[in-house]
């Protein structure tokens, strides 16, 4: 039986491929164009646009695995739409759905819409919710500076703390999870307690040999750097370090951690940055 993995070239995807097969299980990518997949596994053709594509890559699968694109609210709301009537053709026996670190809060939301019609539909769903990812610190712009000047800047203030994550952590609990259906519900995944900017400092300080402090950033300033890198897509991704200036922190639910629900707990940010050869 076989797990099918959204994204499987991507950064939340590949690592769960990567996972799934060093457990011994068998991954088949769905992806845009098969022939171009070099990663573990089979490939199969889908389009999030297109609803057959994905009824017939969901049919008979052990688990699927997956999480939006990145795009506008209306492109986001028809993968959404496309994923739930797939799923409720073709009945996969487990659907993990990755937030990529936004919220449920939303009920209009396209992950809450597409989490609601799973639940409707009886399918066996759980939904892991990291909160910020620790890859985002290897973004040139924010490791160049904590390299060469020992600033680590980012756009959240000095004290907001954080349940931060790396793509590993995420794809560890996405395995625990499409091998264990008796979970359902959210998942949060990341550091308990949350972490501070001067706390990522000290580890980067730590791993560098070299004094680093944290800056917190504005995130406009950010934004600038980051469309250099990706153009359009920064806009949302502004938008969010701007909600985040709303809130107290960023810490998840010890309850329903994966830490509590699956006994896993997310590597420490000197593991990671060693794992990155940082």
């Amino acid at each position: 039986m076989t797990y099918l993995i959204h994204g499987a070239t991507g950064a939340q995807g590949a690592p769960v491929a990567a996972a799934l097969t060093a457990a011994g299980l068998d991954v088949t990518a769905a992806v845009r164009t098969p022939s171009t997949y070099e990663g573990p596994g089979a490939a199969v053709a889908v389009d999030f646009t297109d609803t057959a594509s994905l009824t017939s890559a969901y049919r008979d699968v052990g688990g699927v695995f997956v999480h939006l694109p990145i795009g506008s609210p209306a492109q986001q709301l028809a993968a959404a739409t496309a994923v739930a009537d797939a799923a409720e053709a073709s009945r996969p026996a487990r659907v993990v759905v990755s937030t990529s670190g936004y919220t449920l809060e939303d009920p209009e939301s396209a992950l809450a819409v597409l989490v609601r019609r799973l639940d409707e539909a009886g399918i066996s769903t759980a939904v892991v919710q990291p909160r910020l990812y620790l890859e985002n610190l290897l973004l040139p712009f924010v490791a160049g500076p904590a390299k060469e000047r020992g600033v680590l800047s980012y756009p959240i203030r000095e004290d907001y703390a954080v349940s931060w994550s790396s793509h590993l952590d995420v794809a560890d609990v996405v395995v625990g999870l499409l091998r264990d259906s008796s979970i359902t519900g959210i998942v949060g995944v990341g550091a308990l307690p949350g972490l501070l900017g001067k706390d990522l400092a000290a580890t980067f300080e730590a791993r560098l040999g070299q004094p680093v402090s944290f800056e917190s950033r504005d995130p406009d300033d950010f934004g600038t750097d980051l469309a250099r890198l990706i153009g359009p897509g920064a806009a949302p991704v502004v938008d969010s370090y701007k909600w985040r200036a709303t809130q107290p922190d960023e810490v998840i639910d010890e309850a329903t951690s994966a830490q509590q629900r699956l006994g896993i707990s997310p590597r420490s940010v000197t593991d990671w940055l060693g794992q990155m050869g940082v």
